[in-house]
């Protein structure tokens, strides 16, 4: 889920023209978008929020107009990505959408009243920030039945993968800071378009190594997804960066830029930011078990949290924790076993819970932690570390590997679902 910073977008009022019948502001289209529009506020709105992080994070401003056209094609391809969720039937239930919400506000070490607070101090719509949120994951979920449900990764990739990117079977965590430029190519683009894209990209190159900033670069011209974050792709291992990229990387200098890159999606510049660890760790381990208590229509929020603590209560004084987890929990499947969920790696569990479960001693128990999926009470019966083990780096060679290919293919769908789309630009006719 994005940042606090990108998501505090700062209401702003359009340019108000006249109606014909009052004189009262109305909201201009800026963009049709299939069949829907885009409005002067969302524009406005957006642009303001992007103006704020770019100047919290110390970039210099491109030309408003620049900008401007930056901010309107990402709003175009929200908007799309919107549209087909709405067609595809995406829902996100009200319990995964307040979720998310404390989960933001946790992060920013908030309660849910603090967060929204705050919010008002930045003027700040709460319901305009929680449609957002709705928004965002509708489009995840879109993303992954469109493009992360397709990948498949067998096991001579895996194997290959683990041959040649580590023959020696150890785990490195190098990580690379890469930006990038794209300078897109439409679909089955004629010579002309694709020779244009290519002198536009070296005409970038040179001027970036005649001294502009490649983060003002980005903003000014990139057709990335990454465009208003100045191109960063953020910390990566290798095995995480494009495969289009990653055979450079090794032979770069920070600070050092190449291109231009040709690809299906148009010619990419890189530069390499930095570059980070190299150590190896160990894998801990947990075995651990929870009662889950789930609201519902009779049960509130609040009624499932007490029940929990009426749990724990019995526990301390002498209670069985399987006994009870067997009666009491709506988690049928560990139910059966006590609350077990067994072993479990680092990343098997949804955030909140691995956080509360790595804070506990052995055999302690947590207070009441919520989830999407209700309250949890957990405890920690045992712990283990282990060396990378050929299984686990399978597991991670083949996370690694479908992480690649989502990035690859989530580009190569934006840019498709935008060329398709019929889009009428109205921002200098207005």
């Amino acid at each position: 889920m994005p940042s606090l910073p990108g998501l505090l977008l700062t209401l702003t009022l359009g340019v108000f023209a006249l109606t014909a019948q009052a004189e009262r502001p109305v909201d201009r289209i800026v963009a049709v978008v299939d069949d829907g529009v885009i409005l002067e506020s969302e524009l406005l709105q957006k642009l303001d929020g992007v103006k704020r992080s770019l100047r919290q994070g110390n970039t210099a401003l491109p030309p408003d107009s620049v900008l401007a056209r930056q901010v309107l094609e990402r709003l175009i391809v929200d908007k799309l990505q919107a549209q087909m969720a709405e067609k595809a039937g995406v829902r996100v239930d009200e319990e995964t959408l307040r979720t998310a919400v404390q989960q933001i506000a946790q992060r920013n070490n908030m309660s849910v009243e603090e967060f929204r607070e705050s919010l008002r101090q930045e003027d700040i719509d709460y319901a305009d920030f929680v449609d957002q949120i709705r928004n965002e994951i509708a489009v995840s979920r879109l993303r992954s039945s469109q493009i992360n449900s397709q990948i498949k990764i067998s096991d001579r990739e895996i194997q290959n993968y683990l041959e040649t990117q580590n023959p020696s079977g150890a785990s490195s965590d190098t990580q690379y800071l890469l930006a990038h430029i794209l300078i897109a190519t439409p679909q089955a683009a004629s010579p002309a378009q694709v020779q244009k894209a290519k002198e536009k990209a070296d005409k970038l190159l040179e001027d970036i190594r005649a001294g502009l900033d490649f983060k003002q670069a980005s903003l000014s011209a990139s057709d990335s997804e990454q465009a208003l974050k100045g191109g960063e792709l953020g910390w990566r291992k290798k095995s995480e960066i494009p495969s289009l990229f990653a055979d450079l990387v090794d032979h770069m200098k920070e600070g050092g830029v190449e291109g231009p890159i040709r690809s299906s999606s148009g010619y990419h510049l890189i530069k390499l930011i930095g570059v980070k660890g190299g150590d190896q760790h160990l894998m801990t381990k947990t075995r651990v078990r929870h009662i889950l208590i789930k609201p519902n229509e009779v049960l509130s929020d609040d009624d499932a949290k007490k029940k929990l603590l009426a749990l724990k209560s019995r526990i301390e004084n002498g209670d069985d924790f399987g006994s009870l987890a067997r009666g009491h929990s709506d988690d049928k499947g560990s139910a059966i076993k006590a609350g077990e969920l067994g072993w479990v790696q680092p990343g098997a569990l949804v955030p909140p819970f691995e956080e509360a479960m790595n804070k506990l001693e052995i055999n302690q128990l947590s207070e009441p932690v919520q989830t999407q999926f209700g309250w949890h009470l957990i405890q920690v019966l045992e712990r283990q570390q282990s060396d990378d083990g050929d299984e686990f780096r399978k597991n991670r060679a083949r996370e690694e590997l479908f992480k690649r290919k989502a990035d690859e293919e989530t580009e190569l769908w934006l840019r498709r679902i935008r060329d398709e789309a019929y889009v009428e630009i109205r921002l200098e006719s207005e």
